[in-house]
């Protein structure tokens, strides 16, 4: 024999996904402790082998254009591979899109964030259509009979693919469209036109540089009127059965999310309806915006929980040097510190799912948290996945092992619903403009004084750069990660363990390292990688 297979870890396949402490004690925190029982379900779902292989082929046999049928009649649509069906299908069912906004049970958008958690650690690029249907629904109620017409059907838990009538399908997807090619963010640059039809609709005419999920039965589209740019609702088919005007142009080539199509619509002569008032765009499709933010902070932290439990697997059944990989003392080291960055970020994510569903109560703390979490949080992801791919050494970096397409996907939420630069200019206006929104964002950090001096050092000085938030724009940045990480420390403190809270406020707010594995001494290393995977 020359070949002989040894020291490889077994596959990671049937384990409850669900099964991970910091994430059922924050949805119990939360006020969705009656989800548990589904979360488990699902998570032991997700731990299967079948849907690891419709993540591994939605993503290896990515969408496909077609422009025009087989006679030259112009179709628009986006052909997928039966897995991408698979993983919606589940996705809708379990009520991980519109659902929860016409649940009344309490902590219904916890529960939805809790399995967006669980479900996308499977494949992250389906989530984009469910996140944006789920999105939709807040900004859509700014045109009431449109909100009355389709909102069940966006809530529904059932996935319908396929281009129909809207209100002749079981379920809905909805979409948005937003960036043009000469303005990216900002989008009061944009150029597309809306021309009232004088029977309450109106006509677009232009062309979006990146609109996600284009075979999505609805979308949210901003144009230009003489009041200013304005919200839109563009069906792909008209009441009638015939299809609108939407061009795809083409699908983009991408990095990672290649599972998801993302292309470039052309509108002309679009029949469209308004969604708010004129002039008020920027304000409508922000109700949607802070919500696909929302999901970028959970996708983010859902990605770094899987990359941290494939890290922590592999070295549990890895030995070198005589002994696991998992005790050796600088392995367990890194572990420990992937850990403690995953815990921080789900234990922040789901707190503001929390802060949904308690509506405006929390209002002024989560128009700020949102927008910090989604800096940071995403801004993490990449330097997390990285890190934990490094863990599997070369076997990390052979597509089999799953961790390159988290890779290549993790930059992707920071990107998504506006980069770093746009949270953190949007936190600043908010820290200027809104002291209802300080306020509340102070309340919620100081809850932890006087449990940890670095904590309380930390939190005194950044009351007191809050206090003067009107420092040069070019430092924001460091004034939204200092934020970030006390509302984390904040939370750690006063609901994770003890090792956990001391092991973050020690490394992120003390003297730690740049780079993973340098928590200090005196870290409880073993009880934070044993948190990862208990049994």
């Amino acid at each position: 024999m020359t070949h002989e297979v040894l020291n490889q870890p077994p596959p990671l396949v049937d384990h409850d996904v669900a099964a991970d402490p910091a994430l059922l004690d924050a949805v119990t925190r939360e006020g969705a402790g009656w989800a548990v029982d589904d979360l488990h379900r699902l998570g032991r779902l997700a731990g299967t082998a079948e849907p690891q292989r419709w993540a591994e082929d939605a993503d290896r046999y990515p969408p496909r254009l077609r422009t025009h049928d087989r006679y030259g009649h112009r179709i628009d649509e986006v052909e997928f591979h039966p897995a991408w069906h698979r993983l919606m299908d589940v996705a809708v069912t379990e009520g991980l899109a519109g659902a929860p906004w016409t649940d009344p049970r309490p902590g219904t958008h916890v529960a939805r964030a809790a399995g967006l958690f669980v479900w996308s650690q499977v494949e992250a690029g389906h989530i984009c259509p469910i996140s944006m249907t789920y999105a939709v629904v807040p900004a859509l109620r700014h045109a009431p009979d449109l909100a009355a017409a389709y909102e069940p059907l966006l809530a529904a838990r059932t996935y319908h693919p396929g281009l129909r009538a809207p209100l002749t399908k079981r379920g809905l997807l909805a979409g948005m469209g937003m960036t043009e090619k000469q303005g990216g963010s900002d989008v009061r640059a944009n150029t597309t036109t809306a021309t009232p039809a004088g029977d309450g609709s109106y006509r677009l005419r232009g062309h979006k540089w990146f609109t996600s999920a284009p075979m999505c039965d609805l979308f949210l589209v901003l144009a230009q009127v003489p009041a200013g740019l304005t919200c839109f609702l563009v069906p792909r088919v008209l009441p009638d059965g015939t299809r609108n005007v939407f061009r795809i142009q083409r699908l983009k080539d991408k990095l990672g999310n290649r599972s998801n199509a993302s292309g470039e619509p052309e509108f002309d002569d679009t029949v469209a309806w308004p969604v708010g008032g004129e002039g008020r765009g920027v304000r409508t499709i922000l109700e949607m915006v802070a919500m696909t933010r929302l999901d970028c902070v959970t996708g983010s932290a859902a990605g770094m929980r899987a990359a941290l439990v494939q890290a922590v697997h592999h070295a549990r059944h890895r030995r070198a040097f005589g002994a696991r990989l998992a005790d050796q003392p600088l392995m367990r080291n890194v572990l420990a510190d992937l850990a403690v960055e995953s815990e921080a970020a789900t234990a922040l994510a789901i707190r503001l799912a929390g802060a949904v569903d308690r509506g405006g109560a929390e209002h002024p703390f989560r128009r700020l948290a949102i927008a910090v979490g989604k800096y940071w949080v995403c801004k993490r992801q990449p330097a997390v996945v990285g890190e934990a791919l490094e863990c599997l050494g070369g076997n990390g970096y052979v597509e089999d092992s799953g961790l390159p397409r988290l890779y290549r996907d993790a930059p992707l939420n920071s990107i998504w619903e506006g980069s770093g630069n746009v949270q953190a200019l949007d936190v600043l206006r908010t820290l200027r403009r809104e002291p209802d929104s300080v306020a509340a964002f102070i309340a919620e950090v100081t809850a932890a004084r006087g449990a940890d001096r670095r904590f309380d050092a930390a939190l005194a000085g950044l009351v007191a750069q809050l206090a003067d938030p009107d420092g040069a724009d070019g430092q924001a940045r460091r004034t939204v990660e200092r934020m970030a990480l006390v509302l984390q420390a904040s939370l750690l403190i006063r609901y994770a363990p003890a090792a956990v809270a001391d092991a973050f406020c020690a490394s992120r707010l003390g003297d730690g390292g740049y780079a993973f594995g340098t928590l200090p001494p005196g870290a409880d290393a073993a009880a934070l990688v044993t948190r990862v995977l208990p049994g």
